[in-house]
């Protein structure tokens, strides 16, 4: 079987008319990289469709669908101070999210054994009826309803950048057949994520957040990985994982201050292929250093088209700081996952 990507070039249209983060240069810079080391090419391209109202109401309310529609007619909309939208931003994030979710569909289908969806604008912290932190629609929470509607019961949504995803644990919050996994420098935007947020009544300890403080990298991930995801994925039993796979929490990242390499991202990336037969899914989030995005996004393919990933930064040791972080995570999670113990 093959690794499926989603590409547009309609998603550079996108674009504020002053200096902005989240730009099309991002976009350019990881598809340039790829396709200069060959790894484009050895992917099976899905293409891009906009969402139907249908799928963007399983997540948002009707007013944001319509909020965004009306930006269209617009040379420019400032929907909040970080978030804008220009007349080809409304279409370019329908072939987000309907990109995304047909990407998701196949691999639950067994149509491509994984993917990597290279999307903008990105869609973490879009609310039910709000968008928020340079997100429009929430584009992995509407692929989990389109997973879940393609016949997978259980859905695993990891989230490695560096913000947490507060639209997508809202989502979620109260879905046991969803398992929400965060690691997020906190307290940092948007201000969600911590220990202590645990998902609703029908779905407590299914919300699973790491929060860090700044500095954290690759030997602070593996462990959050190895002693908490994983022994409660495993648990949890997804048959599908998707990844909101923002590179924001790399080094050198201009509004991030962790220090992931590519090699960590890669090493987390072979890890959650162990789970859900290796059915996984990665969607390109925030990451605003031109270069270590570009190498991450690689490194990442690269494992997802089998390659074996290369040896995370060796020698390091996790940091006190980190070590008191993984301790309140298992305090507060343990006594819905009884593989986990509190510390």
């Amino acid at each position: 079987m093959s690794t499926g990507i989603v590409y547009d070039e309609r998603f550079l249209l996108h674009r504020a008319p002053y200096e902005h983060p989240e730009h099309p240069g991002r976009l350019e810079a990881i598809h340039g990289h790829l396709v200069a080391q060959g790894l484009f090419a050895r992917c099976e391209l899905v293409p891009a469709r906009e969402a139907t109202d249908g799928e963007l109401r399983a997540i948002h309310a009707q007013v944001l669908i319509d909020a965004v529609r009306e930006t269209s007619k617009r040379d420019f909309s400032q929907l909040d101070p970080d978030t804008y939208a220009c007349r080809d931003s409304a279409e370019a994030a329908r072939l987000a999210a309907g990109g995304l979710a047909d990407l998701a569909t196949h691999v639950v289908h067994g149509d491509l054994e994984n993917g990597f969806a290279l999307l903008r604008p990105p869609g973490h912290h879009a609310e039910r009826d709000l968008a928020m932190g340079f997100c429009l629609f929430n584009n992995v929470a509407i692929a989990a309803r389109a997973a879940r509607a393609g016949g997978a019961s259980r859905v695993l949504i990891v989230d490695w950048d560096v913000h947490h995803g507060n639209g997508t644990q809202h989502s979620f919050w109260n879905d046991p057949s969803v398992l929400y996994f965060s690691t997020h420098q906190f307290p940092f935007y948007p201000g969600t994520g911590a220990a202590d947020e645990l998902g609703g009544p029908r779905a407590r300890g299914r919300t699973v957040n790491i929060p860090w403080s700044r500095g954290m990298g690759d030997a602070e991930y593996l462990a959050a990985f190895d002693r908490v995801l994983l022994p409660v994925a495993r648990d949890f039993r997804p048959e599908v994982v998707l990844v909101s796979a923002g590179f924001d929490a790399a080094e050198g990242d201009l509004l991030g201050e962790m220090r992931v390499t590519p090699e960590g991202f890669a090493a987390m990336t072979a890890r959650l292929r162990t789970l859900s037969g290796g059915r996984m899914v990665l969607a390109l989030e925030g990451g605003y250093n031109l270069k270590a995005i570009s190498a991450s996004a690689a490194a990442c393919l690269r494992v997802l088209l089998g390659e074996e990933p290369r040896t995370a930064r060796a020698g390091s040791e996790v940091s006190p700081t980190a070590e008191k972080a993984l301790a309140e995570v298992l305090r507060a999670q343990s006594q819905y996952w009884p593989v986990l113990t509190a510390s």
